[in-house]
């Protein structure tokens, strides 16, 4: 994920290294101090009396303890960032015999409960309980992580982090002939509202027929977004570009108009936390449309850089879209508060400062117990 990726490449104090299970996407990634986790070939039969007989969590059956401890060991880190709370859950019986400092960051899909996977909820609160420090990107989700038993002295806010450097602000005229282009650029998945999205669109071409739509983004969706579009008549004017860099999604940011993002609570009780693609169109100039979830409005201030709406309010959402586009002033206003408020409360090297801050914290108090 890039926004992590940023927070590897962009520590000052510290020094780190990575351990992962896969390697992927290294030239999008470049990073040099990888640990891949080999772990030991298990005899089927040991394997299945650890997972059956002994009831043992599948990081030891499946070997993975014995692996990272070995690199522990010969790496001797003086602190351990356990990036995601899901994988607090998988690494719980390496963590509670951690005699360092460690932490635990949370970024949105890991606070949902999971009652199907049996033990995972009672797990993750003892995750929350032994955490010397708990990292969230909003508010929201420390509300959240309260409400499933985290004491909030320990959470400290650490949020995304954008290099401004590389979303700069763009002058953008009002578009001729009403060809105004909304953008969405996310997880082609439930929580990102893109049904709504494509609703609210087909409302707004009756007021500028010559009106256009890019979604921008890979995911599970695609094909019933596919099917959506052609059921609404959009074929021709919503876009699915699918994956793009960081340079081709400059570019569709530099060509839009609006970033339009209507995240919902999903079925699974998914939620967002502060999208990293609507922060970086903000630092482009480009004001938001969006809806009152997870830390969204944390990010977007009602009426000063984007109008917020209701989750799956269709006509609300045609209608904040449509107020930008018949008032070219409140468009041009809005853009420009949007780009000074990222650079205010977003800006990478702020937020690289507040994690290693969280860093020296959680090392000078040492592990819990």
């Amino acid at each position: 994920m890039l926004h992590i990726y940023r927070q590897l490449t962009g520590l000052k104090a510290f020094e780190t290294f990575v351990i992962t299970k896969h390697r992927q996407n290294a030239d999008r990634f470049p990073f040099d101090d990888v640990e891949p986790l080999v772990t030991p070939r298990r005899h089927v039969l040991r394997r299945g009396y650890l997972k059956y007989i002994t009831r043992k969590p599948a990081l030891i059956y499946r070997g993975e303890y014995d692996a990272i401890r070995r690199i522990l060991i010969r790496r001797d880190p003086d602190l351990i960032h356990v990036y995601f709370g899901n994988t607090g859950v998988h690494l719980l019986p390496l963590l509670s015999k951690w005699d360092r400092a460690w932490v635990v960051s949370f970024h949105g899909m890991d606070v949902q409960r999971r009652p199907k996977e049996k033990g995972y909820d009672r797990k993750l609160a003892e995750v929350l309980q032994l955490a010397p420090l708990v990292l969230v990107r909003s508010q929201s989700l420390a509300k959240r992580l309260q409400d499933l038993g985290c004491s909030p002295e320990k959470i400290r806010l650490n949020r995304t982090g954008i290099p401004l450097q590389n979303f700069a602000w763009v002058e953008r005229s009002v578009p001729v002939d009403g060809q105004w282009q909304l953008v969405q650029a996310c997880r082609l998945v439930e929580k990102k509202g893109l049904l709504t999205t494509l609703g609210a669109f087909r409302r707004f071409i009756a007021d500028y027929p010559k009106a256009r739509l890019v979604i921008a983004g890979e995911g599970p969706m695609k094909d019933g977004l596919v099917r959506r579009i052609n059921e609404l008549s959009l074929g021709n004017q919503v876009t699915l570009t699918g994956f793009l860099n960081q340079d081709d999604l400059r570019r569709v940011y530099a060509e839009s108009h609006i970033f339009i993002h209507p995240s919902e609570l999903a079925a699974d009780s998914n939620q967002e936390g502060i999208p990293n693609s609507m922060l970086e169109a903000m630092a482009s100039g480009l004001p938001v449309v969006a809806t009152r979830h997870g830390g969204i409005p944390e990010a977007v201030q009602e009426g000063v850089d984007g109008i917020l709406v209701p989750e799956r309010d269709e006509p609300a959402l045609y209608g904040a879209v449509l107020k930008l586009a018949s008032q070219p002033d409140l468009w041009r206003q809005m853009g420009k508060q949007a780009s000074h408020s990222v650079a205010e409360n977003f800006e990478q090297g702020q937020q690289i400062e507040r994690l290693e801050a969280a860093y020296a914290e959680a090392l000078r108090a040492g592990p819990l117990g």
